[in-house]
């Protein structure tokens, strides 16, 4: 099963919209096929597998990272090919989250006298397919929150203390080289436009592995004052999403159109973009998972209408003192991570990272 895992964590950006699986044929205590699901090339992983068997498939033990399916979407059954091909024992470490099918693909197995173990390596599979649990529940992508903070909890100095248009870095490159794993396992990056103009960034992935579609950097920009100079812009392939009001400027809309990005019209008030609206299109784009890297605003915004599923909070281990910017209006990142559950503490480097929930994205 850990094969089957790491074969499963490698088709990161590679298997959205579906999840991550991986599957591995065993027998007489020897590996004899195995295989991860890629979108693009439509096979589950339990099919790569058998094809990759062949008839030593028959009598064999499969261990797959996520119940086989049991109903029909691009493809056949899973659970009917594995019956069909003679496997013997099938193992899995997690039920499918989808609560209209789970179960179905290990009933229909057990009926076919196939022997059935579950439980095995259930968290880790699971924490890896947590975007696609919340989705096929709820159909509003998956969010998570990173955020960069100084010992004593605050996001950046001073305004007045900074350079404009320029990021002010807290963490070490080794917390830096986990944002970049984080964006390479997002399908988007959401921040706002008070970000895009103290910061400047470009919201890359910049891991070098391959995805199977772009990163979607997504800008939250009421009244359309992203620069089209704006490193954002001037990278943007159609990657670059910008939603705003119907109060923008539409010679503002016409040029950074022109330059590369899209512009989407969504429903505001008091100046402020509907956030649920904003899921809502992203989700309409099967868009599954958000990594937000917000400043202040965006961050309560999200965090008291209780969008937020996961937690991801770097401590550098300098101070910046009072005054400096916070982490969320009037609420405290000390705060969230007292509610947080299943939360773990690691070390990057000199920092240190907190990782939690705030939501079980699993049924």
């Amino acid at each position: 099963m850990r094969r089957a895992f790491a074969l499963a964590q490698e088709t990161a950006a590679l298997a959205s919209p579906n999840p991550q699986v991986g599957c591995v044929l065993v027998r007489d205590g020897a590996i004899i096929a195995e295989g991860a699901h890629r979108y693009a090339a439509r096979d589950h992983a339990e099919i790569v597998a058998l094809k990759q068997a062949g008839e030593a498939a028959r009598g064999a033990t499969a261990y797959v990272t996520l119940e086989p399916c049991a109903h029909h979407g691009r493809t056949g059954p899973c659970a009917d090919a594995l019956i069909a091909r003679g496997i013997r024992r099938v193992v899995v470490a997690t039920e499918d989250p989808n609560p209209l099918v789970s179960g179905e693909g290990l009933a229909k197995l057990r009926a076919a006298g196939i022997e059935v173990t579950t439980g095995i390596l259930e968290q880790p599979a699971r924490n890896l397919n947590d975007a696609f649990a919340h989705f096929i529940q709820h159909c509003t992508p998956f969010v998570t929150l990173k955020a960069a903070l100084s010992a004593d909890g605050y996001l950046a100095p001073p305004p007045a203390a900074r350079a404009s248009a320029q990021p002010h870095w807290l963490t070490g490159p080794e917390s830096r080289a986990e944002v970049q794993r984080l964006r390479h396992a997002s399908d988007a990056v959401l921040t706002g436009i008070g970000t895009v103009l103290a910061d400047d960034p470009a919201l890359t992935d910049r891991t070098g592995l391959p995805r199977r579609r772009p990163l979607v950097r997504v800008v939250l920009d009421a009244q359309l004052r992203t620069p089209p100079g704006s490193q954002l812009i001037a990278t943007a392939m159609h990657d670059v999403l910008i939603f705003t009001s119907a109060s923008a400027s539409a010679e503002n809309m016409h040029r950074l159109r022109k330059a590369g990005a899209e512009v989407e019209i969504i429903e505001a008030q008091d100046g402020r973009l509907n956030l649920q609206e904003v899921l809502k299109a992203l989700a309409a784009r099967d868009i599954l998972s958000v990594l937000l890297e917000a400043g202040t605003h965006l961050n309560a915004a999200f965090l008291r209408e209780d969008l937020i599923g996961k937690v991801v909070l770097f401590r550098a281990p300098a101070e910046l003192g009072p005054g400096s910017v916070p982490f969320a209006e009037d609420i405290t990142p000390e705060s969230i991570e007292q509610r947080l559950t299943r939360a773990a503490r690691t070390h990057c480097g000199p920092d240190t990272c907190t990782t939690g929930y705030l939501h079980n994205p699993w049924p």
